[in-house]
């Protein structure tokens, strides 16, 4: 089973993340953060992966802390349930529409963490979530899962659209990367025979 739980417990925040990469994209998050939880439904959901998160975290400062810290836990919950890697597809990509919006995402999962995030958010906010959050969460999460991560929005005027259009992307090249090969027979897809180093 490839599965996971990840415990964080810091001066900011006390968080909990479990993940099933062969679910059937079931969400339970309860971060505080309205439009957070929104994002990660929409990441179970376009994923198939099941994601739980309980997340208590200093909001009466910011939403930064929070945002951050479950990008951290749960990129190592995807991290710790991917193993080995073996029989993996590793490479995806996507274009995810939005209304307006056109986003491009593309994913290795390597074992080499980077990411290139390039989004313009017309405002500030989206209700009270800081739209430079987004960023700061898919950093975390590629950074802490191991993966290398390209997000460009090619287009788009709405705040909102932009973030899910991310979001959404993110799923679905995660869905199709994690994906086993039935062709790969376990095999690690590198020349190197593992990933990560």
């Amino acid at each position: 089973m490839r599965t996971a739980t990840i415990k964080r417990k810091t001066k900011e925040t006390d968080i909990e993340v479990t993940v099933d990469l062969d679910g059937t994209g079931v969400a339970k998050a309860a971060t505080g953060i309205g439009f957070f939880d929104h994002m990660l439904d929409l990441l179970a959901k376009h994923s198939r992966i099941d994601i739980t998160v309980k997340a208590v975290g200093d909001l009466h400062v910011d939403f930064h802390h929070t945002t951050e810290d479950v990008g951290i836990a749960l990129g190592q919950a995807v991290k710790q349930a991917l193993g080995n890697m073996a029989g993996i597809t590793r490479y995806a990509s996507i274009f995810m529409p939005m209304d307006e919006t056109l986003t491009r995402v593309v994913i290795d999962v390597s074992g080499r963490p980077f990411l290139v995030f390039k989004a313009d958010f017309p405002r500030d906010k989206i209700g009270e979530f800081d739209t430079e959050l987004v960023r700061e969460w898919f950093q975390a999460f590629a950074i802490n899962a191991g993966v290398t991560l390209h997000v460009e929005t090619l287009y788009g005027e709405n705040s909102h659209h932009i973030a899910e259009s991310c979001f959404k992307g993110l799923a679905r090249a995660l869905r199709a990367a994690v994906a086993i090969d039935p062709k790969t027979a376990g095999e690690v897809p590198s020349t190197k025979g593992q990933l990560g180093g």
